[in-house]
């Protein structure tokens, strides 16, 4: 989530899931099966499956399976996003979700390696190419004189009530209390939920979800790009992790009891077999499958480079109230 780029690659990729170093391989998946921090939900009105992905404004791609084929659409903000920051051209993270009849989108707009960032909402009732209107900043944005950094949100309906899930680097995951509509911060100040101060605090892609009174955090830690150029030392890639908390607004801890403000946290799922660098994640509730994690990995022995990375996801199992794949 923090190295972005165009591509021109859709790739096509059929994998069969078996056990290998305790984590299923990802399920299968045909047709354009490319995938940068990619934002995955079923239209309410016919189950049809929505892939949107980072870069070149956010491509849609569609399949009547979660497996494929899936077919390449078009883009959701095909002139760029009206926030007048750096990278308004090239929108990263997008986040979907069904607010009140109509679909959200909530974007970021930033460049590499800096804190003049904003988060940004489209809105459509569709879905599709050509439906989407641009509304613009939500109000979370950041600077240098920002503990934060504003990119990489993933918005959660608590009741009546909805909360923005952000950050990236930069003393990590914060929230934000967004208004009744959902379409801009509503007044309180953000806090931080997570923060992990090792090794350069290299956290970020927040994802929430509710499962059995619990919110489960989840979040990306490490490098996510540019593995074909440099390959990080083995365990410093991406990886997905996990803390939980009765409470969707903080006092979330890993396994151990750890508190994730306080370098907490406990791996859902990491490099394995051929499997390298997976993040980028979210969980829908499919409609047929129950909770699915999806995500973005590297094939070994497809290539390493951002354009290679490839669409992955797996149903959710659980035991003593945690989930794996």
């Amino acid at each position: 989530m923090f190295q972005f780029f165009n591509h021109l690659l859709v790739a096509a990729l059929a994998v069969v899931p078996t056990l290998v170093q305790g984590y299923s391989d990802p399920g299968a998946c045909s047709g354009a099966c490319w995938a940068h921090d990619p934002a995955i939900i079923q239209r309410a009105s016919d189950g049809k499956y929505y892939k949107f992905n980072t870069g070149g404004n956010m491509e849609i791609a569609t399949a009547t399976n979660l497996a494929g084929p899936w077919t390449l659409k078009g883009f959701v903000l095909t002139s760029g996003s009206s926030i007048s920051n750096a990278g308004s051209k090239d929108c990263w993270a997008p986040d979907v979700t069904l607010v009140n009849g109509v679909y959200h989108l909530y974007y970021s707009v930033s460049t590499f390696g800096t804190q003049d960032s904003a988060i940004g909402l489209a809105t459509s009732t569709t879905l599709d190419p050509g439906s989407w209107t641009d509304k613009g900043s939500v109000g979370v944005t950041s600077s240098s004189a920002k503990s934060y950094n504003a990119i990489d949100a993933n918005l959660i309906a608590v009741g009546s009530s909805y909360y923005l899930n952000f950050g990236s680097f930069w003393h990590d995951i914060y929230q934000v209390q967004l208004n009744a509509a959902a379409t801009k911060g509503g007044g309180a100040a953000a806090y931080n939920i997570e923060y992990d101060s090792t090794g350069g605090s290299p956290c970020e892609g927040s994802y929430m979800f509710y499962y059995s009174g619990y919110y489960y955090l989840t979040w990306s830690r490490g490098v996510c790009c540019g593995y074909d150029k440099t390959k990080p030392a083995a365990g410093a890639e991406y990886k997905i992790m996990m803390c939980r908390s009765t409470s969707a607004t903080g006092s979330f801890v890993d396994k151990n009891g750890k508190a994730c403000t306080a370098n907490g946290g406990s791996v859902l799922l990491e490099s394995h077999g051929n499997i390298y660098g997976p993040g980028g994640q979210g969980v829908f509730n499919d409609k047929s499958k129950g909770l699915v994690l999806y995500y973005h990995y590297a094939d070994t022995n497809v290539g390493l480079g951002d354009g290679a990375y490839l669409f992955g996801w797996n149903v959710l199992n659980w035991s003593g109230g945690w989930p794996s794949v």
